[in-house]
This record gives structure tokens, sequence and C-alpha cells, in this order.
């Protein structure tokens, strides 16, 4: 699960234009949507379709996505138990 974290805070990082963050210092258990990184909602579909073509996982419903984006470690729990590439 660490490998996977830090792949996500990497690609998170990239994706979200969040230069001013280092790997060092994005904690995965801090709050991704509505927490003080700023990700909006176009954020979270530009991860949403990242999930979904990187890792072959389905995010598709508010709910879920709620539960999902709520930390980093949230988001690498849910693609180890849903990735078909990954053992469970």
């Amino acid at each position: 699960m660490d490998v996977l974290i830090e792949e996500l805070k990497g690609k998170l990082i990239s994706l979200l234009n969040l230069q001013e963050l280092t790997l060092e210092a994005f904690d995965p258990d801090a709050r991704l949507v509505g927490g003080e990184l700023g990700i909006d909602s176009i954020d979270v579909l530009e991860m949403v379709v990242m999930v979904e073509k990187d890792y072959g996982v389905l995010i598709n419903n508010q709910e879920v996505g709620q539960e999902v984006f709520a930390s980093l470690r949230a988001l690498a729990t849910y693609i180890e138990q849903h990735s078909p590439g990954r053992n469970s």
C-alpha cells in the first residue's frame, strides 16, 4: 500500500498542478476534497478519469466518490480493493 500511496502522490501533484507540495509534505491522511489543497469539482473529475485509466477502477457515483476522495489513503485503499491488476 505504501508504494501505491507514493505513486498516487506523484500523480496527483502532477495532475492537479500542486507544485508547491512535495512528496514528503503530502500527508496521506489529510483531507483531499475540501481541505487545504484547494481541490474542486473539476479536479475530482480529473482524478476519477486518472483512476479509471491508470488502475481500471470505476468510481461511478457521488457517494462512493466522497468516501474514496476523503484522503489519499482512502483512495489507495479503494484502488487496492477494486483494481483488477492488484492483489486484494
